[in-house]
């Protein structure tokens, strides 16, 4: 076996080697400009020292980007007060608690690992499972940091007329040279690798679902034009699953919008 098929080997992870994260993010506001070869990514975080931890730096997970800036409360790092490595940002000081923004830039359509953010058919996607997350913006990119997400994605409105991303639409407007926008907030806290983003010319299929205690939830299934005769089993299969998990487990879906994208 070589060197090189050797380092392609995954690495085995132990339990006995977790330690609990240094830094809790609580929330992280996400901002798009959807360009297919240059995007920028621009990300404000509540973070907070975990009291628990012997770790002083906060050390952020990064892979395949371009670091623009690093501010935090508001003060703009200059190169001496952070360092970076090929998949690291470190911060040597930092406060208890703090607000973090970081710009990044990528470029989806040089993108062919299919993780992080890239262009497909088209379409904008996204694969953040299992560590993937960390190709779209510097990020403690670890199951156990769970942080409510708010997604304003940016993008030309002829090209990418659907704008989608995680929990609930809450705005959306035009803005100038022929783009659009939209702003998504998911008010459940989650890891980084469930984060999703979708942007393209997609058709929708809808129905609704009323759950136990009489909410409405709307739902929405999303294909390429051509494929939209090929929904309906599909969204029959969806409200199904919804009434069976409410029969079998007395679980109610907890958003206002149920999204598949095919």
């Amino acid at each position: 076996m070589t060197a090189t098929a050797e380092q392609a080997q995954p690495k085995t992870i132990q339990l006995a080697d977790y330690r609990v994260p240094d830094f809790f993010i609580d929330s992280v506001a996400l901002n798009f400009e959807l360009d297919e070869a240059n995007t920028l990514v621009s990300s404000v975080m509540q973070v907070r020292r975990n009291n628990e931890a012997t770790g002083n730096a906060l050390i952020l997970n990064g892979r395949d980007l371009e670091l623009v800036s690093v501010k935090i409360d508001g003060h703009l790092l200059d190169a001496g007060e952070y360092e970076l490595e090929t998949e690291m940002l470190r911060i040597p000081s930092v406060p208890s608690t703090f607000k973090l923004e970081i710009a990044t830039r990528i470029h989806p359509q040089d993108n062919t690992s299919l993780g992080g953010l890239y262009t497909s058919g088209g379409n904008f996607c996204t694969q953040c499972e299992a560590e993937e997350f960390r190709k779209i913006t510097y990020y403690l990119d670890r199951p156990d940091v769970m942080a409510k997400f708010v997604t304003t994605i940016s993008a030309d409105k002829t090209k990418y007329p659907v704008l989608l991303s995680n929990g609930n639409l809450i705005d959306k407007g035009e803005s100038e040279n022929g783009r659009h926008w939209a702003k998504w907030e998911d008010p459940f806290p989650k890891p980084s690798y469930l984060f999703a983003l979708v942007a393209g010319d997609l058709a929708c299929i809808k129905d609704s679902f009323v759950t136990m205690s009489g909410r409405t939830v709307d739902l929405h299934v999303y294909v390429q034009h051509h494929n939209t005769d090929k929904c309906e089993h599909a969204m029959r299969s969806l409200k199904k699953s919804m009434a069976w998990d409410e029969k079998v487990y007395g679980r109610e879906y907890d958003l206002d919008l149920y999204m598949i994208v095919a």
